[in-house]
């Protein structure tokens, strides 16, 4: 059984690129600090589970240091979303980009989860690197697929400040991985480049990734909405890239199955992931933001259906995506494991801002100590008057939610509902704690699948740190 963030509560790894090698998955990603200043300001570790039981990760350590690149031998410039791809000559390779670089780094290693060693920069035959030409757009966000000696490089990063940049690019590269076959091309749009492309209202952003499904080429990445993923497919990797729709949002914006589709279901910021078949079955992986900042996010994952025709219909963020179901309805439940947050009902969430707190109402997902302490477990601060933690789904049968722990300045009750703007099922009275305390009740639950919601109704502000579920009562 496991939850939504699917690696432990002190673990922030974003940007997930997932890839199946051999009978185990494995997670590369960037590398957040808790409550950090910046993106990425840690070293690249890898997770790794077997292919037939996703609730199985195992820790496989720091595969690349900051101060791997000799261009940044002293640390201070942090590693970006990397992708990493098995080359032809069977070694592996992890592409990345450093915070203040234009360029393209390129590390290898033996084994998808050893440690990788520097290996160089993509560059054009002529030694010049990619990037770093006359005209070139600066790389991001890179994305590799290799088929047979062909190697495609996918990357860009298009924001409004920069209208000159036309999309995200694809460069054919050598089968030595480093070297420029062919130059690189635009293959979906950006905002200021996208009129009567069919991408308008989703251009690209950043967050290139690529996947091969039967014999169409996915593209997803992060749209100029930032909160979603979305995908476009073609018959060939270089060029034709039809806009389909959107994968994951994670903050639930276009999902109407219960709620309205505008309504965004936690305070929005950016989104970076892909897809990858594990075990027979399809997985879109993405990330949440923690800590009411940019800065600490953590991976997710949803199971989806890929249609015949090739579309994905969206995909509604859970707690429960890596159980592959839902919840068991009795037991102890971590509140760090609320897919959704949000503040009063009438108040429209405010988009985040790169570098700055998110909006202050919002209630927020962090923990006590410091980054990489095992000791600490994730719970959910600032939850003032009206403030909700949405957790789905639990499989209810004869089960009450039965106490909650909180601690924090507070008087008054937590609401427990099966719906965000639903009626409340009955409360669960709390008061003034300066530590963790239980405060016991009980609140049935309807039968069946449900999805749970805590509203802090009094005054004061509380935090969560779990509640009980419990049957036969």
């Amino acid at each position: 059984m496991r939850f939504n963030p699917f690696l432990p509560s002190w673990e922030y790894v974003p940007d997930g690129e997932p890839h199946v090698f051999g009978d185990r998955v494995y997670l590369y990603g960037s590398h957040d600090r808790f409550n950090g200043h910046a993106f990425c300001l840690n070293d690249y570790v890898c997770w790794s589970a077997p292919v037939d039981d996703l609730t199985d990760w195992r820790y496989e350590g720091v595969i690349y240091g900051r101060g791997d690149d000799p261009r940044n031998v002293d640390g201070d410039q942090c590693l970006y979303a990397p992708d990493v791809a098995r080359g032809p000559d069977g070694r592996y390779y992890l592409y990345y980009v450093l915070d203040a670089s234009p360029f393209v780094s390129v590390a290898v290693c033996d084994m998808p989860a050893g440690r990788y060693r520097f290996y160089g920069h993509v560059q054009y035959p002529d030694g010049s690197l990619l990037g770093g030409r006359e005209g070139d757009a600066p790389m991001f966000d890179p994305g590799v697929l290799v088929e047979g000696d062909r190697v495609y490089l996918y990357g860009g990063f298009c924001p409004d400040s920069a209208p000159e940049r036309e999309g995200a690019m694809v460069t054919v590269l050598m089968p030595d991985m480093l070297t420029v076959a062919e130059a690189p091309r635009i293959v979906v749009p950006s905002f200021s480049h996208s009129a009567g492309t069919g991408f308008e209202g989703h251009e690209y952003f950043e967050a290139a990734s690529i996947r091969k499904v039967g014999e169409l080429y996915y593209f997803i990445y992060s749209s100029v909405l930032h909160h979603e993923l979305c995908y476009a497919t073609s018959a060939s990797p270089v060029e034709g890239f039809a806009y389909r729709g959107t994968i994951v949002s994670n903050v639930d914006a276009g999902i109407d199955r219960y709620k309205p589709a505008h309504r965004l279901m936690a305070c929005p910021d950016n989104n970076h992931g892909s897809i990858e078949q594990i075990n027979g079955k399809w997985v879109v992986f993405y990330h949440r933001h923690t800590n009411g900042h940019s800065f600490s996010r953590q991976a997710c994952m949803e199971p989806f259906r890929l249609l015949p025709n090739g579309a994905i219909p969206q995909v509604e963020i859970t707690s429960c995506g890596p159980n592959g179901g839902p919840l068991p309805g009795e037991g102890v439940w971590s509140a760090h494991i609320a897919c959704n947050l949000f503040c009063e009902a009438d108040h429209a969430p405010i988009p985040g801002v790169p570098g700055k707190r998110l909006d202050a109402r919002y209630p927020y997902i962090t923990q006590d100590g410091k980054d990489g302490d095992e000791a600490q477990h994730g719970f959910i601060a600032n939850m003032d008057p009206g403030a909700t933690a949405g957790f789905k789904s639990f499989d209810c049968r004869a089960a009450a939610l039965t106490a909650v722990t909180t601690r924090g300045w507070c008087r008054g009750a937590f609401e427990v509902l099966s719906a965000p703007d639903g009626e409340a099922l009955g409360s669960i009275p709390v008061g003034k704690s300066n530590d963790w305390k239980r405060w016991p009740g009980r609140v049935p639950i309807p039968d069946g699948v449900q999805s749970i919601y805590l509203r802090f109704k009094g005054s004061g502000c509380a935090s969560l740190y779990e509640f009980e579920l419990s049957k036969g009562l």
